[in-house]
């Protein structure tokens, strides 16, 4: 089968070949008419620009680098929700991801920022004191962390409101009349990576909280491990009678730990968890929710990473939390 050129797009259009080249690039204002019948030509044809013309014609590589944390603690579903929901927005965009993982570290960011084989950078797992930050503000390319380090001066981030999403799980056990209650939070190994939005819930949960008489700990990922820590949890805290999760691999380990210590939900406690609305529903039962929104988070960071691209403004942006109530609290 013979590759459609730019030439064939010109004689179906009925215009010269600089005249499609201008539509497809933009660098020349064409008259609202011919640039929909190029246009029209180009889906009728099936064209499709060859990457590398178009990338030394634009001095861009069409690419943009997504820097996954594929480390202890992450939660792989949760991960994929943010990379596919990037992938399909930057496709959008015209634009192809490179992903990275998060152990190359700021050497690894300087080295493909080397290469010149990217047009900007996501990166996700940021920390509140994150070794790559001020490469980022040393380097020339464009950048967007999907969290926020403790000095975001000068950068651009995107990221749900983790603070005020602990603070809203507190307040709303509070309003439902529990005095005693628990945050069971990310795996140890993510607070003493000093995770950012780790950090921020359990700092929002103990504001809220004060008032009440509340724990915070962190819970690992497999059924034993939960089981030991909320057994532990309710033998020096028998009065507990509310519970915050922020770890989506534990959710149901928790719901099946306290069944295993003969409580129920909600009726002996109520459970709220911090996750994507998927694992909730799919919980029994379902769990009242704070949601991640990875898809609103990742088409937000490729949205904000294309601003800068353009030489536009590009705002951080900080996303309201959204507390959806089901049935495992009353």
């Amino acid at each position: 089968m013979r590759t459609v050129t730019i030439a064939d797009v010109a004689r179906h259009a009925g215009v010269a070949v600089s005249t499609v080249s201008y539509v497809l690039s933009g660098k020349r204002a064409i008259s609202a008419t011919t640039r929909q019948r190029v246009q029209e030509s180009v889906r009728a044809l099936g064209y499709h620009p060859n990457a590398g013309a178009r990338a030394l014609a634009s001095k861009r590589a069409n690419v943009i680098a997504l820097v996954l944390p594929l480390r202890a603690g992450m939660n792989l579903p949760v991960l994929m929700q943010f990379a596919t929901s990037v992938v399909a927005t930057a496709r959008r965009y015209d634009h192809d991801v490179l992903l990275m993982t998060a152990d190359e570290g700021p050497e690894g960011l300087q080295r493909v920022a080397a290469s010149a084989l990217v047009d900007g950078l996501l990166l996700m797992d940021v920390e509140v004191r994150d070794p790559r930050v001020p490469l980022l503000r040393e380097l020339g390319e464009p950048s967007v962390l999907i969290g926020f380090p403790a000095d975001a001066e000068g950068l651009t981030c995107v990221d749900l409101d983790f603070a005020r999403a602990g603070a809203l799980c507190a307040e709303h056990l509070a309003a439902g009349g529990h005095r005693e209650i628990a945050l069971l939070g990310a795996p140890r190994v993510v607070y003493e990576r000093g995770t950012g939005y780790a950090e921020r819930t359990l700092a929002g949960f103990t504001e809220a909280a004060r008032d009440l008489n509340a724990v915070a700990v962190p819970c690992e990922e497999t059924y034993d491990e939960v089981a030991e820590t909320v057994k532990l949890l309710f033998d020096r805290h028998p009065g507990l009678t509310g519970l915050v999760v922020h770890n989506e691999a534990a959710v149901g380990h928790v719901l099946a730990a306290l069944r295993a210590l003969g409580r129920s939900v909600p009726e002996d406690v109520s459970v709220v968890a911090i996750c994507p609305d998927d694992v909730a529903e799919r919980a029994s039962p379902a769990l009242t929710s704070v949601l991640i929104p990875a898809e609103d988070v990742g088409h937000q960071a490729v949205r904000l990473l294309m601003a800068k691209l353009d030489g536009l403004p590009a705002d951080s942006v900080l996303l309201e939390p959204r507390l959806t109530i089901r049935e495992s609290t009353r």
